[in-house]
């Protein structure tokens, strides 16, 4: 998909020398990716003790 954006050079310049993205494309798409990871995570992190796993920690420990 095609899109037109606006941003300062010395931004792009600047992520592309610390990530070794060799184009453009690859920067925005790479940079993409990762904020979309971090969300995740954040979301994740987020619901920690919420969610019933039924998993008891006494019978797990007695495995070892």
């Amino acid at each position: 998909m095609r899109t037109t954006i606006d941003i300062p050079k010395e931004l792009i310049e600047e992520a592309m020398l610390l990530t070794g993205a060799k184009t453009k494309n690859q920067l925005i798409q790479e940079a993409l990716e990762e904020k979309i990871k971090s969300i995740r995570r954040k979301q994740l992190i987020t619901m920690k003790g919420t969610i019933d796993l039924g998993i008891d920690l006494d019978i797990l420990r007695d495995r070892k």
